[in-house]
């Protein structure tokens, strides 16, 4: 594939996009702050659909939100089964207690690192422990 980037036509609409949603690299905490809430709107807007166009942005975001957090807050390596595991523990739940996950057996596979947490599994445990979704990114 030979095609070329017209980089003179792109710049505009980078600096046009760049300014209205301030997604860049992450300066400091109040950047941060804005750019988690914009991961958790396009996480609203996507309701969990893989194929949605935004997705790619959700990637985008969760991204730099991962390289900022890896960096000014550095945690123990952990996953997002880790995560789970710590907020029920914290809650007293059992992985019955989770139908928004899906079945118990769902829920085993994915605390036993056996299945990866989608992204609508995410935001309802974003929903509903009140946490950020990059928890259990």
């Amino acid at each position: 594939m030979n095609a070329s980037i017209n980089v003179k036509s792109l710049l505009p609409l980078w600096e046009q996009f760049r300014a209205a949603t301030g997604i860049t690299s992450i300066r400091d905490e109040a950047h941060y702050a804005r750019m988690t809430e914009i991961l958790e709107a396009l996480l609203d807007e996507t309701q969990g659909d893989e194929n949605h166009p935004a997705m790619g942005l959700v990637d985008i975001v969760g991204d730099l939100i991962e390289d900022y957090e890896a960096e000014h807050h550095p945690l123990p390596e952990t996953t997002g089964a880790h995560a789970l595991k710590f907020l029920m523990a914290q809650h007293g739940l059992k992985q019955s207690d989770l139908p928004e996950i899906g079945s118990q057996g769902v829920v085993s596979e994915i605390l036993a690192g056996k299945r990866e947490l989608n992204i609508r599994q995410v935001r309802a445990l974003s929903k509903r422990f009140g946490v950020s979704a990059a928890t259990f990114v």
